[in-house]
């Protein structure tokens, strides 16, 4: 096969799994990003993310998820980095509200996907820092856990040189056609796939900006109690509470907990401070003193702010431009994308060589909104 001239925008996990897999597979890549790889402002940056199956009724992204998982462990015995730790991940079924929950228990049995069913008196015996009085059950995915975000990009972007991928630092913008611009002149090449997350949006305002919305979400970290381990990813798993809005990490490389409470803040990409609001500090500490009563006195130690980008039906966007015909799309929904960046870049490689077209959930056009119970994520 004669060799692709592929250049990839965006460093984050998304653009850096498909750069690394269309390098492997012999064309010659070109990854730029505005930033050093794992700069502060990537979806991509934070400490650590969710890697589980759990997606509701959904088989597509469950089986995704379980090939994804197997892929990690092998590029974490590729390089030997610590890319993984398989602590699980609780995830709590508010009574009356479980419709998600339930879904995802039939999906497991048909996928097979091991997991377990706990009621209250059995979470509170099984894992003792949760305090669980408001919930119907839960269930146990023991092969869940988390991936280190952070060292996942930076590993990858290791590989992609090592393989042979040049690494650009450059301002990919467009034009009033939405042509993409490096230095004010249009970017040439067989293929350019557009992986910038939430900048994709603002790059392409007639394309993508329509059926995506921008998000910013504090994350806060812990600290574990004095003299003990029970917070630590050896004893803790990690959890989804989607009754409070809320997921989290158990410590980990001495992190703290991090703790998330699902409420959405408007931000301006370009132009605002990724600084923690008071009000935003104050509603996860009253949920960590509601889940975790062992945890209301500790301090918060550290905090980030990730930007996501959301698509109504939260599908990937994986497609071809209307009328630029070799600029690919590749994003569209970091809220759950991290945990498939395997799978997901080598999705997106084979798609912009043309050996296959992309799934019809992918596509840009035809997007609406779902509710809890149909979304793969929840949401």
């Amino acid at each position: 096969m004669e060799k692709s001239n592929i250049i990839v925008v965006g460093g984050g996990i998304a653009g850096t799994m498909t750069a690394l897999s269309l390098q492997r597979s012999g064309n010659q890549v070109t990854l730029i990003d505005r930033w050093e790889p794992g700069h502060a402002r990537a979806a991509s940056s934070d400490y650590n993310r969710v890697i589980r199956a759990i997606s509701g009724h959904d088989e597509f992204y469950t089986r995704w998820a379980r090939e994804s998982r197997q892929r990690w462990l092998e590029l974490q015995a590729e390089t030997g980095q610590k890319l993984m730790y398989e602590c699980g991940a609780l995830i709590l079924a508010t009574e009356g509200h479980s419709d998600w929950e339930d879904a995802s228990s039939a999906t497991f049995d048909k996928v097979g996907v091991p997991y377990y069913k706990f009621n209250q008196d059995e979470v509170s015996k099984r894992f003792p820092q949760f305090k669980v009085p408001d919930i119907s059950y839960a269930l146990f995915e023991p092969e869940a856990g988390m991936l280190m975000a952070h060292r996942c990009v930076i590993t990858g972007v290791e590989l992609f040189k090592k393989a042979g991928g040049i690494v650009k630092r450059g301002h990919v913008t467009t034009d009033s056609t939405e042509k993409p611009l490096l230095d004010n002149k249009p970017l040439e090449a067989d293929v350019i796939i557009i992986a910038t997350g939430a900048w994709m949006s603002e790059m392409f305002p007639r394309t993508i900006k329509p059926i995506s919305a921008i998000i910013g979400l504090p994350v806060f970290y812990t600290s574990t109690p004095n003299g003990s381990d029970l917070f630590d990813k050896d004893k803790m798993p990690c959890w989804i509470d989607h009754g409070q809005n809320s997921f989290g990490i158990p410590s980990s490389e001495g992190s703290g907990i991090k703790a998330m409470i699902a409420i959405p803040e408007k931000i301006d990409l370009d132009n605002d401070e990724r600084l923690i609001k008071r009000e935003a500090l104050a509603r996860t500490q009253s949920y960590v003193k509601h889940r975790f009563p062992l945890l209301e006195n500790e301090k918060v130690v550290d905090s980030k702010f990730n930007q996501i980008i959301l698509t109504p039906d939260t599908h990937f966007v994986v497609d071809w431009h209307p009328e630029h015909t070799n600029v690919l799309f590749a994003g569209g929904c970091s809220g759950h994308l991290f945990k498939h960046g395997p799978v997901f870049g080598e999705f997106v490689s084979g798609v912009a060589m043309h050996n296959y077209g992309t799934a019809d959930r992918f596509k840009i056009t035809g997007r609406k909104k779902l509710s809890p119970k149909e979304s793969p994520s929840g949401r």
